[in-house]
């Protein structure tokens, strides 16, 4: 068989994926786990890749991982490399990290600082805008550099948030959630807070089965005692497993977040987005071994440490907890069908000093204890769903309605972005 031959049927099996991929969305029961294949396949994983994580708004990082002009970070997109950075005018801008010379990659560490940008094979060099400004004079008289800028990609922050899409269109709407991002996001000040820990786990399992043991916490007794030191389990007064102490809790708290201040009703956008902030459980501050605070200086203008923690979902990749004195962000990263990178920043105060007014370890303890469990917890499911006695098992209204919630936004996703692409 030739290459030819092998890249033909490679094309047709993509033409299936899509047909099978359509087929299954609209046949499920949205109260059963999804068909083996889409956890598995590496065909519909490619169509999950094409279909969400390169057409849908992705969280790649926060504003102050790029404080001042010519620093940057860089993501990768499946096989697409991204470069975030901010210009001299103070804009984040996002562009592929792909030079327009040979294809090489501009920019090949995860962050950085620089003047321009230098891609290292030839030396093409392109300003803070994405124009290219040099490339020397071996191109001849005819070259005309304004031809030849870096690709753009569709670029956004609110909140201390960056969001890219990399549609070749128009990106989906985003404006409304990016809005109410910015409000409930004021009182943190993160474009003045810093990563003060980071850390990234590799996941042998499918990206949705990632976020979906996120989406629920119908395994958290059995599996996250460190966690449940403090947090409580209810996304809102209106889970009906709340109890009606939990609601007077609620009430007491919510009282306190109106005299500073501070935003709480719950809002969301879709399936897709969704903010709401929680009380943690009574006496504890944040989630930390004690429940006590982690770091002496609060974010933003915060004054009372108890605030809870507010809750920012935003699919496909990422959520997030904010809390009085540090915030924990989340970045899913799919690699493979059945391999995930899950990358957690913990961020404080920019003037905090680490030893004086912060202890790395305590602060990231009760996490890095929940991203390992979640990881194994993960990995386990996903090697039972590869068994051949794996059929969808149904799940809880009461629950387990995130995950149900989660898959709905998935199948809406990639039916309307797979019609989009047939027309």
């Amino acid at each position: 068989m030739t290459e030819y031959d092998l890249l033909n049927l490679q094309y047709n099996h993509m033409g299936e994926a899509r047909r099978d991929m359509s087929r299954t969305l609209t046949e499920r029961s949205r109260n059963l786990s999804l068909p083996r294949a889409l956890y598995n396949d590496p065909f519909l994983f490619r169509v999950d890749m094409e279909e969400v994580f390169m057409k849908e708004w992705l969280f790649v990082g926060m504003t102050c991982e790029v404080p001042t002009p010519g620093a940057y970070i860089t993501v990768e997109v499946g096989q697409n490399p991204v470069l975030v950075v901010r210009d001299r005018d103070g804009e984040v801008r996002a562009f592929h990290n792909v030079c327009r010379h040979r294809g090489s990659r501009v920019c090949t560490g995860k962050k950085g600082k620089v003047a321009n940008l230098t891609c290292p094979y030839h030396q093409w060099t392109y300003d803070l805008k994405g124009n290219l400004i040099f490339a020397g004079t071996e191109m001849g008289d005819g070259f005309d550099k304004s031809d030849f800028g870096l690709k753009p990609a569709h670029c956004r922050t609110a909140g201390g948030f960056i969001y890219v899409c990399l549609a070749e269109d128009e990106p989906p709407e985003i404006d409304a959630y990016l809005a109410a991002l910015d409000a409930y996001m004021e009182p943190y000040d993160m474009e003045n807070s810093k990563v003060a820990a980071e850390s990234t786990l590799e996941e042998n399992a499918n990206w949705k089965l990632v976020v979906e043991n996120n989406r629920e916490c119908y395994h958290c007794s059995g599996s996250h005692p460190e966690l449940l030191r403090t947090l409580l389990e209810w996304d809102d007064t209106t889970d009906p497993r709340a109890t009606p102490e939990f609601k007077e809790h609620y009430e007491r708290q919510a009282a306190e977040w109106d005299r500073e201040g501070i935003p709480h009703k719950h809002v969301e956008f879709g399936l897709q987005n969704r903010i709401v902030r929680m009380p943690l459980k009574e006496g504890t501050a944040v989630m930390t071994m004690d429940g006590k605070p982690a770091c002496r200086k609060n974010l933003g203008r915060i004054q009372n440490q108890s605030l809870g923690s507010m809750r920012i979902l935003h699919l496909p990749n990422s959520w997030n907890h904010m809390q009085s004195d540090h915030v924990i962000v989340f970045q899913v990263q799919p690699i493979s069908a059945q391999k995930t990178l899950v990358t957690t920043k913990w961020l404080v105060h920019k003037d905090a000093v680490e030893g004086e007014d912060y202890d790395v370890e305590r602060m990231r303890y009760v996490w890095d204890q929940t991203n390992k469990q979640d990881r194994e917890l993960a990995e386990q499911n996903q090697k039972g769903i590869n068994s051949l006695a794996y059929q969808p098992g149904p799940y809880s209204e009461t629950y387990e309605f995130g995950v149900i919630n989660f898959l709905e936004w998935y199948g809406e996703t990639i039916l309307k972005n797979l019609t989009h692409d047939s027309l």
